[in-house]
Protein backbone atom coordinates (compact mmCIF):
# COMPACT_ATOMS: atom_id res chain seq x y z
CA UNK A 1 0.00 0.00 0.00
CA UNK A 2 1.26 3.46 -0.87
CA UNK A 3 0.10 5.25 2.28
CA UNK A 4 0.96 8.67 0.88
CA UNK A 5 -1.76 8.59 -1.77
CA UNK A 6 -3.99 5.62 -0.90
CA UNK A 7 -7.72 6.32 -0.77
CA UNK A 8 -10.00 3.81 0.86
CA UNK A 9 -12.99 2.25 -0.84
CA UNK A 10 -15.30 3.99 1.62
CA UNK A 11 -13.95 7.33 0.30
CA UNK A 12 -14.85 6.48 -3.32
CA UNK A 13 -17.72 8.96 -3.54
CA UNK A 14 -15.27 11.88 -3.59
CA UNK A 15 -12.12 10.38 -5.15
CA UNK A 16 -11.22 12.36 -8.26
CA UNK A 17 -13.46 15.36 -7.60
CA UNK A 18 -11.86 15.74 -4.15
CA UNK A 19 -14.84 17.53 -2.57
CA UNK A 20 -13.60 16.24 0.81
CA UNK A 21 -10.08 15.97 2.20
CA UNK A 22 -9.14 12.28 1.97
CA UNK A 23 -7.62 10.51 4.94
CA UNK A 24 -4.25 10.12 3.20
CA UNK A 25 -3.98 13.93 3.03
CA UNK A 26 -5.34 14.38 6.55
CA UNK A 27 -2.61 12.03 7.84
CA UNK A 28 0.06 14.09 6.07
CA UNK A 29 -1.41 17.27 7.56
CA UNK A 30 -1.13 15.75 11.05
CA UNK A 31 2.45 14.68 10.32
CA UNK A 32 3.43 18.24 9.35
CA UNK A 33 1.32 20.00 11.98
CA UNK A 34 -0.93 22.00 9.65
CA UNK A 35 -4.60 22.88 10.10
CA UNK A 36 -6.09 22.95 6.60
CA UNK A 37 -9.75 23.88 6.59
CA UNK A 38 -12.21 22.36 4.16
CA UNK A 39 -12.85 25.91 2.92
CA UNK A 40 -9.14 26.18 2.03
CA UNK A 41 -9.31 22.81 0.27
CA UNK A 42 -12.36 23.87 -1.74
CA UNK A 43 -10.56 26.99 -3.03
CA UNK A 44 -7.81 24.83 -4.55
CA UNK A 45 -8.11 23.65 -8.14
CA UNK A 46 -8.72 19.96 -8.75
CA UNK A 47 -5.09 19.71 -9.90
CA UNK A 48 -3.81 21.36 -6.70
CA UNK A 49 -5.87 18.90 -4.62
CA UNK A 50 -4.55 15.99 -6.67
CA UNK A 51 -0.98 17.22 -6.08
CA UNK A 52 -1.61 17.09 -2.32
CA UNK A 53 -3.05 13.58 -2.58
CA UNK A 54 0.01 12.48 -4.57
CA UNK A 55 2.51 14.29 -2.31
CA UNK A 56 5.08 11.81 -0.89
CA UNK A 57 5.07 11.23 2.85
CA UNK A 58 8.81 10.97 3.53
CA UNK A 59 9.92 13.54 6.15
CA UNK A 60 11.93 15.57 3.63
CA UNK A 61 8.97 15.79 1.26
CA UNK A 62 6.55 16.65 4.05
CA UNK A 63 8.51 19.72 5.12
CA UNK A 64 8.13 20.96 1.55
CA UNK A 65 4.40 20.31 1.75
CA UNK A 66 4.09 22.62 4.77
CA UNK A 67 5.73 25.49 2.85
CA UNK A 68 3.69 24.72 -0.25
CA UNK A 69 0.43 24.92 1.75
CA UNK A 70 1.46 28.19 3.35
CA UNK A 71 2.05 29.74 -0.06
CA UNK A 72 -1.08 28.17 -1.55
CA UNK A 73 -3.35 29.51 1.19
CA UNK A 74 -1.80 32.94 1.67
CA UNK A 75 -4.36 34.65 -0.57
CA UNK A 76 -7.40 32.50 0.33
CA UNK A 77 -10.50 33.83 2.06
CA UNK A 78 -9.49 32.14 5.34
CA UNK A 79 -5.87 33.23 5.06
CA UNK A 80 -2.77 31.15 5.53
CA UNK A 81 -3.06 27.71 7.15
CA UNK A 82 -2.45 27.55 10.89
CA UNK A 83 0.21 25.49 12.62
CA UNK A 84 -0.71 22.65 14.95
CA UNK A 85 1.53 20.40 17.01
CA UNK A 86 3.21 17.82 14.81
CA UNK A 87 1.84 14.31 15.43
CA UNK A 88 4.21 12.45 17.74
CA UNK A 89 3.23 9.31 19.64
CA UNK A 90 -0.40 9.70 18.61
CA UNK A 91 -2.62 6.64 19.21
CA UNK A 92 -2.44 5.78 15.50
CA UNK A 93 1.37 5.87 15.68
CA UNK A 94 1.52 3.53 18.67
CA UNK A 95 1.72 -0.15 17.77
CA UNK A 96 1.48 -1.72 21.23
CA UNK A 97 -1.87 -0.31 22.37
CA UNK A 98 -5.21 -0.28 20.60
CA UNK A 99 -6.91 3.05 21.39
CA UNK A 100 -9.99 2.74 23.60
CA UNK A 101 -12.24 4.48 21.05
CA UNK A 102 -11.22 1.93 18.39
CA UNK A 103 -11.71 -0.98 20.82
CA UNK A 104 -15.15 0.34 21.77
CA UNK A 105 -16.18 0.93 18.15
CA UNK A 106 -15.02 -2.57 17.19
CA UNK A 107 -16.92 -4.12 20.11
CA UNK A 108 -20.09 -2.22 19.14
CA UNK A 109 -19.81 -3.68 15.62
CA UNK A 110 -18.93 -7.21 16.79
CA UNK A 111 -15.58 -6.76 15.07
CA UNK A 112 -12.44 -8.25 16.49
CA UNK A 113 -9.05 -6.56 16.59
CA UNK A 114 -6.11 -7.81 18.59
CA UNK A 115 -2.85 -6.10 19.46
CA UNK A 116 -0.89 -8.07 16.86
CA UNK A 117 -3.43 -7.23 14.16
CA UNK A 118 -3.32 -3.55 15.18
CA UNK A 119 0.48 -3.54 14.97
CA UNK A 120 0.36 -5.17 11.53
CA UNK A 121 -1.87 -2.47 10.06
CA UNK A 122 -0.35 0.27 7.94
CA UNK A 123 -0.10 3.59 9.75
CA UNK A 124 -2.74 5.05 7.41
CA UNK A 125 -5.15 2.25 8.37
CA UNK A 126 -4.61 2.91 12.08
CA UNK A 127 -5.02 6.65 11.40
CA UNK A 128 -8.33 6.04 9.61
CA UNK A 129 -9.75 3.89 12.39
CA UNK A 130 -8.68 6.38 15.07
CA UNK A 131 -10.09 9.38 13.21
CA UNK A 132 -13.38 7.69 12.33
CA UNK A 133 -13.89 6.17 15.82
CA UNK A 134 -13.14 9.30 17.83
CA UNK A 135 -15.92 10.68 20.03
CA UNK A 136 -17.96 13.38 18.35
CA UNK A 137 -17.30 12.11 14.82
CA UNK A 138 -20.39 11.21 12.77
CA UNK A 139 -19.11 7.61 12.28
CA UNK A 140 -20.99 7.15 8.98
CA UNK A 141 -17.94 5.51 7.33
CA UNK A 142 -16.84 3.52 10.37
CA UNK A 143 -18.65 0.28 9.51
CA UNK A 144 -17.20 0.36 6.00
CA UNK A 145 -13.75 1.21 7.40
CA UNK A 146 -13.78 -1.77 9.78
CA UNK A 147 -14.90 -4.05 6.93
CA UNK A 148 -12.29 -2.77 4.51
CA UNK A 149 -9.37 -2.54 6.92
CA UNK A 150 -9.99 -5.59 9.10
CA UNK A 151 -11.60 -7.70 6.38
Amino acid sequence: MNQASHCFGFEKDFVGNWRCIPLCVRRKLDLIGVKLKLSHWMEFTREQRQDLVDWPDQPSALSGMREHLRKLTLETADGMVKDLPIAVEEPWQTLAVIPKAVQQAAWERSASIGTNQWADLFELERFALCKLARPGHDHHNLDAAFSEILG
